[in-house]
Protein backbone atom coordinates (compact mmCIF):
# COMPACT_ATOMS: atom_id res chain seq x y z
CA UNK A 1 0.00 0.00 0.00
CA UNK A 2 1.51 3.41 -0.91
CA UNK A 3 2.01 5.70 2.07
CA UNK A 4 0.56 9.23 1.75
CA UNK A 5 2.91 12.16 2.15
CA UNK A 6 0.92 13.30 5.19
CA UNK A 7 1.80 10.07 7.00
CA UNK A 8 5.49 10.44 6.21
CA UNK A 9 5.31 13.96 7.55
CA UNK A 10 3.70 12.70 10.74
CA UNK A 11 6.50 10.19 11.20
CA UNK A 12 9.14 12.83 10.67
CA UNK A 13 7.67 14.90 13.44
CA UNK A 14 8.27 11.99 15.82
CA UNK A 15 11.99 12.08 15.07
CA UNK A 16 14.41 9.67 13.52
CA UNK A 17 14.89 5.96 14.10
CA UNK A 18 16.96 6.63 17.23
CA UNK A 19 14.09 8.43 18.96
CA UNK A 20 11.67 5.68 18.09
CA UNK A 21 14.11 3.02 19.22
CA UNK A 22 14.48 4.79 22.55
CA UNK A 23 10.86 3.95 23.36
CA UNK A 24 11.17 0.45 21.99
CA UNK A 25 9.30 1.03 18.77
CA UNK A 26 10.73 0.50 15.30
CA UNK A 27 9.96 2.68 12.31
CA UNK A 28 8.43 -0.32 10.60
CA UNK A 29 6.09 -1.01 13.51
CA UNK A 30 5.08 2.62 13.78
CA UNK A 31 4.43 2.87 10.08
CA UNK A 32 2.31 -0.29 10.14
CA UNK A 33 0.32 1.11 13.06
CA UNK A 34 -0.33 4.46 11.37
CA UNK A 35 -1.35 2.78 8.13
CA UNK A 36 -3.70 0.46 10.01
CA UNK A 37 -5.36 3.44 11.66
CA UNK A 38 -5.77 5.12 8.28
CA UNK A 39 -7.35 1.99 6.79
CA UNK A 40 -9.76 1.67 9.72
CA UNK A 41 -10.71 5.34 9.43
CA UNK A 42 -11.30 5.01 5.71
CA UNK A 43 -13.38 1.87 6.22
CA UNK A 44 -15.54 3.52 8.87
CA UNK A 45 -16.01 6.59 6.69
CA UNK A 46 -16.95 4.46 3.71
CA UNK A 47 -19.35 2.43 5.80
CA UNK A 48 -21.21 5.54 6.94
CA UNK A 49 -21.47 6.85 3.39
CA UNK A 50 -22.61 3.47 2.09
CA UNK A 51 -25.57 3.17 4.43
CA UNK A 52 -27.86 5.55 2.54
CA UNK A 53 -29.27 6.31 -0.89
CA UNK A 54 -29.23 10.01 -1.78
CA UNK A 55 -31.55 11.68 -4.30
CA UNK A 56 -31.22 15.32 -5.40
CA UNK A 57 -34.16 16.96 -7.16
CA UNK A 58 -32.32 19.78 -8.91
CA UNK A 59 -34.00 23.07 -9.71
CA UNK A 60 -34.04 23.41 -13.50
CA UNK A 61 -37.11 25.63 -13.39
CA UNK A 62 -39.81 23.39 -14.81
CA UNK A 63 -37.62 20.84 -16.59
CA UNK A 64 -36.22 17.74 -14.93
CA UNK A 65 -32.89 16.70 -13.49
CA UNK A 66 -32.61 14.17 -10.67
CA UNK A 67 -29.27 12.95 -9.33
CA UNK A 68 -29.16 9.60 -7.52
CA UNK A 69 -26.09 8.47 -5.59
CA UNK A 70 -26.21 4.82 -4.59
CA UNK A 71 -24.82 3.24 -1.40
CA UNK A 72 -22.02 1.83 -3.58
CA UNK A 73 -21.10 5.34 -4.73
CA UNK A 74 -22.44 4.93 -8.28
CA UNK A 75 -24.37 7.75 -9.91
CA UNK A 76 -27.58 7.73 -11.93
CA UNK A 77 -28.63 11.09 -13.37
CA UNK A 78 -32.15 11.29 -14.77
CA UNK A 79 -32.40 14.10 -17.34
CA UNK A 80 -30.38 17.30 -17.59
CA UNK A 81 -32.85 20.20 -17.83
CA UNK A 82 -32.64 22.91 -20.47
CA UNK A 83 -29.69 24.01 -22.63
CA UNK A 84 -27.94 27.36 -22.42
CA UNK A 85 -29.93 30.11 -20.75
CA UNK A 86 -32.83 27.80 -19.88
CA UNK A 87 -35.58 27.98 -22.52
CA UNK A 88 -36.97 25.52 -25.05
CA UNK A 89 -35.33 27.56 -27.82
CA UNK A 90 -31.96 27.99 -26.10
CA UNK A 91 -28.88 26.46 -27.70
CA UNK A 92 -25.91 24.83 -25.96
CA UNK A 93 -23.02 27.22 -25.45
CA UNK A 94 -20.19 27.88 -23.05
CA UNK A 95 -20.69 25.42 -20.15
CA UNK A 96 -19.51 28.12 -17.73
CA UNK A 97 -22.67 30.05 -18.62
CA UNK A 98 -25.03 27.07 -18.84
CA UNK A 99 -27.69 27.52 -16.17
CA UNK A 100 -28.82 23.91 -15.70
CA UNK A 101 -25.56 22.07 -16.39
CA UNK A 102 -23.87 24.21 -13.73
CA UNK A 103 -26.66 23.45 -11.25
CA UNK A 104 -26.24 19.72 -11.85
CA UNK A 105 -22.49 20.03 -11.38
CA UNK A 106 -23.10 21.86 -8.09
CA UNK A 107 -25.30 19.02 -6.82
CA UNK A 108 -22.64 16.52 -7.86
CA UNK A 109 -20.02 18.44 -5.89
CA UNK A 110 -22.28 18.45 -2.85
CA UNK A 111 -22.66 14.68 -3.22
CA UNK A 112 -18.90 14.24 -3.55
CA UNK A 113 -19.03 12.71 -7.05
CA UNK A 114 -16.99 13.66 -10.10
CA UNK A 115 -18.65 11.76 -12.94
CA UNK A 116 -21.97 10.28 -14.04
CA UNK A 117 -22.01 6.49 -14.35
CA UNK A 118 -25.45 6.34 -15.99
CA UNK A 119 -27.38 9.16 -17.62
CA UNK A 120 -31.01 8.21 -18.22
CA UNK A 121 -32.85 10.51 -20.61
CA UNK A 122 -36.57 9.95 -20.09
CA UNK A 123 -37.47 11.55 -23.44
CA UNK A 124 -36.07 14.03 -25.94
CA UNK A 125 -37.83 17.31 -25.24
CA UNK A 126 -35.40 20.20 -24.64
CA UNK A 127 -36.37 20.62 -20.96
CA UNK A 128 -35.14 17.08 -20.27
CA UNK A 129 -32.25 16.46 -22.69
CA UNK A 130 -31.09 20.02 -23.35
CA UNK A 131 -28.29 20.24 -20.80
CA UNK A 132 -26.31 17.19 -21.92
CA UNK A 133 -23.88 18.92 -24.29
CA UNK A 134 -22.72 21.38 -21.65
CA UNK A 135 -22.78 18.90 -18.76
CA UNK A 136 -20.51 16.52 -20.70
CA UNK A 137 -17.92 19.31 -20.78
CA UNK A 138 -18.14 19.72 -17.01
CA UNK A 139 -17.91 16.05 -16.01
CA UNK A 140 -17.51 12.66 -17.73
CA UNK A 141 -20.66 10.71 -18.63
CA UNK A 142 -19.96 7.01 -19.06
CA UNK A 143 -23.23 5.33 -20.12
CA UNK A 144 -26.30 6.76 -21.83
CA UNK A 145 -29.74 5.20 -21.33
CA UNK A 146 -32.75 6.19 -23.48
CA UNK A 147 -35.40 4.92 -25.89
CA UNK A 148 -33.36 5.45 -29.03
CA UNK A 149 -34.74 8.17 -31.27
CA UNK A 150 -37.46 10.75 -31.76
CA UNK A 151 -40.08 11.01 -34.51
CA UNK A 152 -39.50 13.96 -36.89
CA UNK A 153 -43.10 15.14 -36.46
CA UNK A 154 -42.44 15.80 -32.76
CA UNK A 155 -40.85 19.10 -33.83
CA UNK A 156 -44.35 20.30 -34.74
CA UNK A 157 -45.59 19.63 -31.22
CA UNK A 158 -42.57 20.92 -29.27
CA UNK A 159 -40.28 23.25 -31.19
CA UNK A 160 -36.60 22.61 -30.57
CA UNK A 161 -36.97 18.86 -30.02
CA UNK A 162 -35.05 17.72 -33.10
CA UNK A 163 -32.20 20.12 -32.48
CA UNK A 164 -31.95 19.01 -28.86
CA UNK A 165 -31.96 15.35 -29.86
CA UNK A 166 -29.32 15.79 -32.55
CA UNK A 167 -27.03 17.63 -30.14
CA UNK A 168 -27.53 14.89 -27.56
CA UNK A 169 -26.93 12.10 -30.09
CA UNK A 170 -23.54 13.59 -30.90
CA UNK A 171 -22.50 13.32 -27.24
CA UNK A 172 -24.08 9.89 -26.83
CA UNK A 173 -21.99 8.53 -29.70
CA UNK A 174 -18.85 9.02 -27.60
CA UNK A 175 -20.00 6.73 -24.77
CA UNK A 176 -21.72 3.45 -24.07
CA UNK A 177 -25.41 3.32 -25.02
CA UNK A 178 -28.19 1.19 -23.50
CA UNK A 179 -31.70 1.07 -24.97
CA UNK A 180 -33.71 -0.87 -22.36
CA UNK A 181 -37.17 -2.32 -22.69
CA UNK A 182 -39.85 -2.38 -20.00
CA UNK A 183 -38.93 -5.02 -17.43
CA UNK A 184 -35.18 -4.62 -17.93
CA UNK A 185 -32.92 -3.72 -15.00
CA UNK A 186 -30.18 -1.12 -15.03
CA UNK A 187 -26.86 -2.58 -13.79
CA UNK A 188 -26.33 -0.54 -10.63
CA UNK A 189 -24.92 -2.24 -7.54
CA UNK A 190 -26.80 -2.40 -4.25
CA UNK A 191 -30.13 -1.16 -5.59
CA UNK A 192 -32.74 -2.43 -8.04
CA UNK A 193 -33.71 -0.14 -10.90
CA UNK A 194 -36.46 -1.60 -13.09
CA UNK A 195 -37.57 0.08 -16.30
CA UNK A 196 -41.37 0.28 -16.16
CA UNK A 197 -42.01 2.22 -19.37
CA UNK A 198 -40.14 3.08 -22.55
CA UNK A 199 -40.85 3.98 -26.18
CA UNK A 200 -44.61 3.88 -25.62
CA UNK A 201 -44.70 0.46 -23.94
CA UNK A 202 -45.06 -0.47 -20.29
CA UNK A 203 -44.28 -3.55 -18.19
CA UNK A 204 -46.44 -6.56 -19.03
CA UNK A 205 -46.36 -8.11 -15.55
CA UNK A 206 -46.81 -6.46 -12.16
CA UNK A 207 -43.81 -5.85 -9.96
CA UNK A 208 -43.46 -7.67 -6.67
CA UNK A 209 -46.10 -6.39 -4.25
CA UNK A 210 -48.38 -5.17 -7.04
CA UNK A 211 -51.06 -6.76 -9.22
CA UNK A 212 -54.23 -6.00 -7.28
CA UNK A 213 -57.36 -4.66 -8.90
CA UNK A 214 -57.65 -0.88 -8.82
CA UNK A 215 -61.22 0.09 -7.97
CA UNK A 216 -60.63 3.77 -8.73
CA UNK A 217 -59.95 3.23 -12.45
CA UNK A 218 -62.09 4.84 -15.12
CA UNK A 219 -63.12 2.60 -18.05
CA UNK A 220 -60.49 4.10 -20.37
CA UNK A 221 -57.90 6.86 -20.57
CA UNK A 222 -57.36 9.54 -23.18
CA UNK A 223 -55.00 8.20 -25.84
CA UNK A 224 -52.15 10.36 -27.10
CA UNK A 225 -49.15 9.59 -29.23
CA UNK A 226 -46.24 11.89 -28.54
CA UNK A 227 -42.77 12.02 -27.07
CA UNK A 228 -44.07 12.40 -23.51
CA UNK A 229 -45.81 9.04 -23.81
CA UNK A 230 -42.54 7.44 -24.87
CA UNK A 231 -40.87 8.40 -21.59
CA UNK A 232 -38.50 5.88 -20.05
CA UNK A 233 -39.65 5.48 -16.46
CA UNK A 234 -38.09 3.58 -13.56
CA UNK A 235 -39.02 2.10 -10.18
CA UNK A 236 -36.00 2.15 -7.89
CA UNK A 237 -35.78 0.00 -4.77
CA UNK A 238 -33.17 0.17 -2.00
CA UNK A 239 -34.04 -2.38 0.67
CA UNK A 240 -37.62 -1.49 1.59
CA UNK A 241 -37.43 2.05 0.18
CA UNK A 242 -39.10 2.60 -3.20
CA UNK A 243 -38.99 5.57 -5.56
CA UNK A 244 -40.94 6.07 -8.81
CA UNK A 245 -39.99 8.40 -11.67
CA UNK A 246 -41.79 8.06 -15.01
CA UNK A 247 -40.67 11.31 -16.63
CA UNK A 248 -43.50 13.00 -18.53
CA UNK A 249 -45.53 9.82 -19.03
CA UNK A 250 -49.24 10.69 -19.23
CA UNK A 251 -52.65 9.58 -20.44
CA UNK A 252 -52.78 6.02 -21.87
CA UNK A 253 -49.30 4.70 -20.93
CA UNK A 254 -49.51 6.11 -17.39
CA UNK A 255 -53.02 4.67 -17.09
CA UNK A 256 -51.79 1.17 -17.98
CA UNK A 257 -49.35 1.23 -15.03
CA UNK A 258 -52.31 1.68 -12.69
CA UNK A 259 -55.36 0.18 -14.44
CA UNK A 260 -57.25 -2.08 -14.45
CA UNK A 261 -54.65 -3.68 -12.14
CA UNK A 262 -51.84 -1.94 -10.32
CA UNK A 263 -48.52 -2.80 -12.01
CA UNK A 264 -46.20 -0.81 -9.72
CA UNK A 265 -47.25 -1.31 -6.10
CA UNK A 266 -46.81 1.16 -3.25
CA UNK A 267 -43.87 3.58 -3.31
CA UNK A 268 -42.44 5.84 -0.65
CA UNK A 269 -41.61 8.75 -2.93
CA UNK A 270 -43.28 9.58 -6.25
CA UNK A 271 -41.84 12.24 -8.52
CA UNK A 272 -45.19 13.30 -9.92
CA UNK A 273 -45.28 12.77 -13.68
CA UNK A 274 -45.16 15.61 -16.20
CA UNK A 275 -44.18 18.28 -13.66
CA UNK A 276 -47.55 17.97 -11.95
CA UNK A 277 -49.66 18.84 -14.99
CA UNK A 278 -53.43 18.50 -15.16
CA UNK A 279 -53.19 15.48 -17.47
CA UNK A 280 -51.56 13.34 -14.77
CA UNK A 281 -54.02 14.14 -11.98
CA UNK A 282 -55.92 10.85 -12.42
CA UNK A 283 -56.85 9.57 -8.94
CA UNK A 284 -56.28 5.98 -10.12
CA UNK A 285 -52.52 6.50 -10.36
CA UNK A 286 -52.28 7.72 -6.78
CA UNK A 287 -54.50 4.87 -5.62
CA UNK A 288 -52.11 2.42 -7.26
CA UNK A 289 -48.77 3.99 -6.27
CA UNK A 290 -49.84 4.96 -2.71
CA UNK A 291 -47.00 7.44 -2.20
CA UNK A 292 -46.07 8.71 1.25
CA UNK A 293 -44.38 11.77 -0.25
CA UNK A 294 -44.98 13.45 -3.60
CA UNK A 295 -42.35 15.65 -5.25
CA UNK A 296 -43.33 18.31 -7.79
CA UNK A 297 -40.52 19.35 -10.14
CA UNK A 298 -42.52 22.36 -11.27
CA UNK A 299 -41.37 25.82 -12.20
CA UNK A 300 -42.98 29.06 -11.13
CA UNK A 301 -45.06 29.12 -14.30
CA UNK A 302 -44.56 25.60 -15.70
CA UNK A 303 -46.28 22.48 -14.38
CA UNK A 304 -47.88 22.49 -10.94
CA UNK A 305 -51.35 23.06 -12.33
CA UNK A 306 -54.51 23.80 -10.37
CA UNK A 307 -56.04 20.35 -10.94
CA UNK A 308 -52.94 18.62 -9.58
CA UNK A 309 -52.80 20.70 -6.43
CA UNK A 310 -56.46 19.92 -5.79
CA UNK A 311 -55.89 16.19 -6.42
CA UNK A 312 -52.89 15.97 -4.10
CA UNK A 313 -54.97 17.32 -1.23
CA UNK A 314 -57.35 14.38 -1.67
CA UNK A 315 -54.86 11.48 -1.87
CA UNK A 316 -55.37 9.03 1.01
CA UNK A 317 -52.21 8.30 3.00
CA UNK A 318 -50.16 11.05 1.36
CA UNK A 319 -48.11 12.58 4.17
CA UNK A 320 -46.49 15.52 2.38
CA UNK A 321 -46.03 17.31 -0.92
CA UNK A 322 -42.70 19.04 -1.65
CA UNK A 323 -42.40 21.61 -4.45
CA UNK A 324 -39.26 22.72 -6.24
CA UNK A 325 -40.95 26.09 -6.87
CA UNK A 326 -43.78 28.13 -5.52
CA UNK A 327 -46.37 28.12 -8.29
CA UNK A 328 -47.52 31.47 -9.65
CA UNK A 329 -50.39 29.98 -11.61
CA UNK A 330 -53.75 31.70 -11.00
CA UNK A 331 -55.89 30.02 -8.36
CA UNK A 332 -53.19 27.60 -7.13
CA UNK A 333 -52.97 27.12 -3.37
CA UNK A 334 -49.34 26.25 -2.72
CA UNK A 335 -48.28 23.86 0.00
CA UNK A 336 -46.56 25.28 3.12
CA UNK A 337 -43.43 27.36 2.49
CA UNK A 338 -41.22 25.03 4.54
CA UNK A 339 -41.80 22.38 1.86
CA UNK A 340 -41.05 24.67 -1.11
CA UNK A 341 -37.40 24.84 -2.17
CA UNK A 342 -37.65 28.06 -4.19
CA UNK A 343 -40.03 30.87 -3.35
CA UNK A 344 -38.84 32.93 -6.33
CA UNK A 345 -36.25 32.82 -9.14
CA UNK A 346 -33.50 34.59 -7.19
CA UNK A 347 -31.62 31.37 -6.40
CA UNK A 348 -31.63 27.65 -7.21
CA UNK A 349 -32.19 25.27 -4.31
CA UNK A 350 -32.65 21.52 -4.51
CA UNK A 351 -34.74 19.07 -2.54
CA UNK A 352 -32.67 16.20 -1.18
CA UNK A 353 -33.75 12.79 0.05
CA UNK A 354 -31.59 10.49 2.15
CA UNK A 355 -33.10 7.00 2.35
CA UNK A 356 -32.31 4.00 4.53
CA UNK A 357 -32.74 0.38 3.53
CA UNK A 358 -35.41 -0.15 6.23
CA UNK A 359 -37.69 2.18 4.25
CA UNK A 360 -37.27 5.24 6.45
CA UNK A 361 -36.00 8.46 4.87
CA UNK A 362 -35.46 12.16 5.40
CA UNK A 363 -36.19 15.11 3.10
CA UNK A 364 -34.19 18.35 3.13
CA UNK A 365 -35.26 21.74 1.85
CA UNK A 366 -32.11 23.15 0.25
CA UNK A 367 -33.30 26.71 0.84
CA UNK A 368 -33.68 26.36 4.60
CA UNK A 369 -31.34 23.44 5.30
CA UNK A 370 -34.08 21.86 7.41
CA UNK A 371 -34.79 18.12 7.34
CA UNK A 372 -38.03 16.25 7.92
CA UNK A 373 -37.96 12.56 8.86
CA UNK A 374 -40.34 9.81 7.73
CA UNK A 375 -40.25 6.57 9.69
CA UNK A 376 -40.68 3.00 8.51
CA UNK A 377 -44.03 2.49 6.78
Amino acid sequence: MPVPDSLWYGLKTLGRRQMLASVGVTVKQTLAYVIALAVVAATVSHGIAAETLDIYFIDVEGGQSTLIVTPAGETLLIDTGFPGSGTMQSKPGDPRDARDARRIAAAARDAGVTHIDYLLITHFHPDHVGGVVELAQLMPIRTFVDHGSVAPEEEQSVAGTLGAFNAYAGVRAKGRHIEPKPGDRLPLRGIEVIVVSSAGSTIAKPLAGAGGNNAVCAPTARETRGENDRSTGIRLQFGKFRFLDVGDLADGPLFTLACPNDQIGPVDVYLVAHHGGANVADPATFAAFKPRVAILNNGARKGGELEMFARLRQVPGLEDVWQLHRSERPGVENFPAERIANLNDDAAHWIKIRANDDGSFRVMNGRTGSWKSYGVR
